[in-house]
């Protein structure tokens, strides 16, 4: 069908076309008037996103903005806050609620929810996309319940908005209380065992105690060191003692005037008697009386070198003993020392154990102190910024709207009807319907005039 056969099929089916144009704006004109009008009533919140987390008191990142926007509307139109303002309005102590529970559930359920999921079915909830308001409306049969219903759900949220930030820090602080109460426990524990452990051990400073004992470690060395060395020198005279004769030691390796006396005598003697034997014979008297001589002083030399010898190894047992004591003395000293350092390592084990408990128990307390004052407050991030007022004009329904959707609608349904009425009744409206339907060429047209008055009442010609 061709647009020149469409607007003629318009043309010819324009009654039924106009009819039905007419009923479908009549009908919509009359059921706007005849549906029961609801009205909106909106308020704004505005939602401080800048809050801080009650339990670890960092700041919400500003790219978490979106999802946190999002979790409100969700707390808004969850069911908790229905049911609180059910509770607020008391709606249901309401008759007239009540007989509809009934007729409705027959009895089943509870009359609270039931209400809270009307009131949620009613609820509509915006957030701004580029700002932290959000935008709250309700619709209602009657304006003042609109307002009030809409107002109800804006408190409510707010007081339920304070009651979650302060929960948690409620919990937290109960948490806190019980771990600070441990917590103190434990830096009592380690100050007892600190102060325990010193009076076991007879600690009173271990710093001036090691400065103590390490001055008399150093001089329990140098005793050592010098007793090592007398004896070192004992040994050496013993050993000259014992490789060399009287007659070849020399005086000042066994420091005894005596027998330094009796060597320079009995050199003398034996000078004496060689120059005798030189002059006289063995038998001479004074020749046997210096022989004689040497002999008693050969045999008291031998006698004195002997006593020497004695005094020199009772020297070097004395100073091996002497050094033994010191060494002894050194390595006790020196486990006195250990002993010390342990102690004092013991010590500052239990003083870090006192100060990590006292920092502990400083920074649980502050964080107590500060959970303790978020769990207290009474400052909501959320407040209003326009409360809902009563609506003058009602929502819905939008008779113009509805009047502009029926012309609307109503334009399609008219052409529609008159091509099903063209096709359910087809007729010749013009040379296209005649080709199209013989399919045969047209080769001429009679038009039709319609004669005006004048040729109706001119007298016929014979």
């Amino acid at each position: 069908m061709s647009f020149y056969q469409f607007l003629i099929v318009l043309k010819a089916r324009k009654k039924i076309a106009l009819f039905a144009f007419l009923v479908t704006v009549v009908s919509a004109v009359i059921i706007s008037l005849l549906l029961p009008k609801t009205y909106e009533s909106s308020t704004t919140l505005v939602v401080n996103y800048k809050g801080v987390d009650p339990v670890t008191g960092t700041s919400i990142p500003s790219q978490l903005i979106p999802g946190y926007l999002a979790t409100q509307v969700d707390i808004i139109s969850s069911q908790n806050v229905a049911l609180k303002v059910v509770d607020k309005l008391e709606l249901y102590a309401n008759p007239e609620v009540v007989e509809s529970f009934y007729e409705a559930t027959e009895g089943k359920g509870d009359v609270r929810n039931w209400l809270a999921s009307i009131l949620l079915e009613n609820l509509t909830v915006t957030p701004s996309r580029e700002s932290s308001v959000i935008q709250l409306e309700y619709a209602s049969n009657d304006p003042d319940s609109a307002a009030a219903l809409a107002n109800a759900f804006a408190e409510t949220y707010v007081a339920t908005n304070l009651q979650l930030k302060i929960d948690p820090s409620k919990r937290t602080s109960e948490w806190f209380e019980q771990r600070v109460e441990e917590m103190r426990f434990n830096l009592i524990a380690a100050q007892k065992r600190l102060s325990d452990y010193q009076r076991e051990k007879g600690i009173v400073s271990a710093d001036k105690r090691m400065d103590v004992e390490t001055a008399r470690l150093s001089q329990l060395s140098q005793q050592l060191v010098v007793a090592q060395a007398e004896l070192f020198h004992q040994k050496s005279r013993q050993e000259a003692v014992l490789k060399g004769g009287v007659k070849n030691m020399d005086s000042s390796v066994l420091a005894d005037p005596i027998i330094s006396s009796l060597k320079v005598s009995l050199a003398r003697a034996e000078v004496k008697l060689s120059e005798l034997a030189e002059r006289l014979s063995e038998q001479h008297p004074e020749y046997r009386a210096a022989k004689s001589e040497v002999q008693s002083l050969n045999r008291k030399l031998a006698s004195e070198f002997r006593f020497a010898k004695d005094r020199i190894k009772s020297d070097v047992a004395i100073a091996q003993k002497k050094v033994s004591e010191l060494e002894r003395a050194v390595a006790s000293q020196k486990q006195v020392l250990l002993e010390i350092n342990e102690n004092r390592n013991m010590l500052d084990i239990y003083t870090r154990d006192v100060i990590d408990a006292e920092q502990i128990l400083s920074l649980a307390t502050q964080r107590l102190s500060q959970v303790s004052l978020e769990g207290a407050s009474q400052e909501s991030d959320v407040s209003v910024l326009n409360p809902a007022v009563a609506p003058i004009e009602p929502s819905k329904p939008n008779l113009m709207i509805n009047v502009i959707l029926s012309i609307f609608l109503g334009s399609i349904l008219a052409v529609a009807v008159a091509l099903l009425a063209e096709l359910l009744d087809r007729r010749v409206r013009s040379e296209d319907d005649i080709v199209l339907g013989s399919g045969l060429p047209v080769l001429g047209e009679v038009t039709y005039a319609k004669p005006t008055a004048k040729q109706l009442t001119a007298p016929s010609r014979t």
